[in-house]
């Protein structure tokens, strides 16, 4: 039998977590561009995308790693938003086998390769994952850093849009 304070201290444990996992979050957010920087960009299939270029839509910015623990967990979730109208582009950085890796999971998304690390120089980002939500005028709205739940996703992308 469950004890009467039981969901009072899981509530509050779940909490505390939350509220924990925010500041972490904050001291690790990298200092980035506030608006979205000219820069043309080419995925693994060729495709060219010019960042500055997002017809006015939230543009998210992911950096990841094959090799990164978290990054390989959360990968597919980034496959709810193919169909969603969201700018999204990936970037993978010093990553191996990475046409592997998007076909063993399945991921559906544009990838840029970064194979030296330059653009998450160029954006200041050290810790992977960590994803940059902009809104339609090109503007950060949002920077976090590690694993990120579809939920999680679609509620930030909810209040930018």
């Amino acid at each position: 039998m469950i004890k009467k304070g039981f969901f009072k201290e899981l509530f509050k444990t779940i909490a505390l977590i939350f509220i924990l996992s925010l500041v972490v979050n904050y001291i690790r957010s990298p200092e980035t561009y506030n608006t979205i920087p000219k820069l043309e960009l080419v995925t693994i299939t060729g495709e060219r995308i010019d960042l500055k270029n997002s017809n006015n839509r939230a543009t998210v910015i992911h950096f990841w790693a094959t090799w990164c623990p978290i990054c390989k967990m959360e990968a597919t979730n980034f496959n709810s938003l193919i169909d969603s109208d969201i700018n999204l582009i990936t970037i993978a950085v010093k990553s191996e086998d990475l046409v592997k890796f998007i076909k063993v999971k399945d991921l559906k998304y544009r990838v840029v390769d970064d194979i030296n690390g330059e653009l998450a120089k160029k954006f200041n980002i050290g810790v992977f994952p960590t994803t940059l939500i902009y809104d339609a005028n090109g503007v950060l709205k949002f920077s976090e850093v590690g694993y990120m739940t579809t939920i999680g996703l679609k509620a930030r992308l909810g209040i930018v849009n």
